[in-house]
């Protein structure tokens, strides 16, 4: 008979894990102590201001500070961080940034906007993922002293832009680490070097990162916490079982299986919290191949899109945890979204007769043509989804043959390759559809930029929607492009919006101040602490 292991067994094979990484022992005090939190990632590069990647935040947020963090009750949705405040001409063709006093690098070198400039400049706008799109028109970036820095443009860019692009693209970085030498081969890309509450201790590969209390924080008072610990559990099973032996306090972005959140929420002293994760929606998407010639024909893909049962994979998929997609904006941005699309219910019928109207029956076989499909590995819902998907398609007779492979694999064949028919990926909508939405249908991305179009979709009406709108200064104007941007998309489907979902947390009632803002995950957690 084979073994099975018992839950007792489990949890003793995860204290024994935990015990086996020797991390320093820890004086509790009574409003520090250590947060022991399940990392299911390691992170090679932990500079956000090259790779603006939730997982990247995860960890380097707590360490490496942005101009500004999203808050719920803001205002503007911001809270100053490094910078106080923001202002933008009347042209757009410059934004003041009034810098925060007194602060100082974990090294003790002052913090200035000298360090502000050579981080747009140098790191921003041509290594990181998003800023290339955000400040793809920042010409210079002005420092009349050491607590002002004016951002020249070389086009009209909205306020609005850059001010929801802040939480995600301004990491900044000091010059005086990073100036000498190349910037992607620099030692503080993986023990980063910042101005946050917590500075970097130690890494041990497989095993956590370690992050110490900031002595020097210029939030006086801060942080509560002493250390944090990001214990590598990259299995959800050992996060939730570890959770329930009390060993960690804290499982964030659905470490803990999605089937499990009912029961493990019911176990004394641990609290489910979906809070806290409103600025990173997740979207569920089908990308879609326009160089296949059965899916340039948008019959083709309104059929795909009829074929789909998104409220059951809602629900079956998701277990409630999700909303069903109605285009490229999610329904929590309220700032822009808009319900006013073309919809496709699920409908087989409907999206056989789409079939046979673009000219392609059934064989013998019950076979239309046959198609690749490439489920994201990075999460079970994307590989789920695939499995799914191809079901759904066979019954309107289309053969999707699911490939899966590890997530460096899947990168190159989508993205680089464009090796793939269907694929299906999980981008973020990061609180504005120039950040990391308009790039999904936009013509003319490089070879190998992840989560892009690398379909070969080309539409110039839709391409000159989004240029237009990425310097339309007047808010109400620009909000209205991005409504039409969503209607031509939902019309013509580049790509099919699935579902939409966000993630939960589990943690220790012992952990206070959380899910306090829409990226709290990401954020840096300077007032989170544990009761004794």
């Amino acid at each position: 008979m084979p073994f099975l292991p018992t839950r007792r067994f489990v949890l003793q094979g995860i204290a024994l894990l935990l015990a086996s990484t020797a991390l320093p022992r820890l004086s509790w005090a009574a409003a520090g102590g250590r947060l022991t939190v399940a990392a299911d990632s390691e992170p090679k590069n932990l500079n956000p201001a090259i790779v603006a990647s939730n997982g990247v935040f995860f960890v380097a947020s707590k360490v490496v500070e942005a101009l500004a963090e999203a808050d719920y009750s803001a205002p503007d949705g911001l809270r100053p961080l490094l910078a106080t405040g923001w202002e933008g001409s009347d042209d757009g063709l410059t934004v003041t940034f009034r810098l925060r006093e007194g602060v100082k690098w974990h090294d003790g070198a002052p913090f200035t906007s000298a360090d502000v400039a050579f981080s747009a400049m140098q790191i921003w706008k041509p290594l990181q993922n998003l800023g290339r799109s955000v400040f793809a028109n920042l010409a210079a970036v002005d420092t009349p002293d050491a607590h002002t820095a004016v951002f020249r443009f070389s086009a009209p860019t909205p306020l609005q832009l850059v001010r929801n692009a802040l939480p995600v693209v301004s990491s900044v970085v000091p010059k005086h680490i990073y100036e000498d030498g190349p910037i992607a081969d620099n030692p503080a890309n993986v023990r980063p070097v910042g101005t946050g509450p917590f500075v970097f201790a130690d890494y041990r590969p497989g095993q956590y990162y370690l992050l110490k209390k900031n002595p020097e924080y210029w939030d006086r008072g801060k942080p509560f916490l002493d250390e944090i610990v990001f214990q590598v559990l990259p299995d959800r099973a050992s996060a939730a079982a570890a959770l329930e032996a009390g060993d960690i306090q804290l499982a964030a972005f659905s470490a803990v299986p999605l089937a499990d959140l009912a029961r493990i929420g019911k176990v004394p002293g641990l609290q489910v919290v979906t809070r806290g994760y409103e600025a990173l929606t997740y979207q569920l998407v089908v990308e879609i191949n326009h160089r296949r010639k059965e899916l340039a024909d948008v019959k083709v893909r309104q059929a795909i899109a009829h074929a789909i049962d998104k409220t059951f994979v809602v629900n079956t998929i998701f277990l409630g945890y999700a909303t069903v997609a109605t285009g490229p904006v999610p329904q929590n941005a309220t700032e822009f979204y808009t319900a006013d699309v073309p919809i496709y219910d699920f409908d087989p019928a409907r999206a056989e007769a789409l079939l046979d109207e673009a000219g392609y029956p059934k064989g013998a076989n019950g076979i239309r043509f046959s198609l690749n499909l490439l489920p994201a590995p990075y999460f079970n819902e994307t590989r789920q989804f695939g499995d799914y998907l191809r079901q759904a398609l066979a019954v309107v007779g289309i053969d999707a043959r699911v490939v899966n492979n590890d997530s460096a694999a899947h990168q190159k064949a989508v993205y680089t390759d464009h090796a793939f028919d269907l694929a299906i990926a999980p981008p973020v909508f990061r609180g504005d559809p120039a950040i990391s939405t308009t790039i999904l249908v936009r013509s003319g991305v490089p070879d190998g930029v992840p989560f892009s179009n690398q379909g070969g979709y080309a539409n110039p009406s839709l391409d000159a929607l989004i240029d237009k709108a990425a310097v339309t200064l007047d808010t109400a104007e620009r909000i209205a492009l991005y409504k039409d941007f969503q209607r031509d998309v939902a019309a013509d489907l580049p790509l099919i919006n699935v579902a939409e979902w966000s993630f939960t947390s589990v943690a220790s009632d012992r952990l206070e101040n959380i899910a306090n803002n829409p990226r709290w995950a990401v954020s840096g957690w300077a007032d989170a602490s544990l009761t004794p």
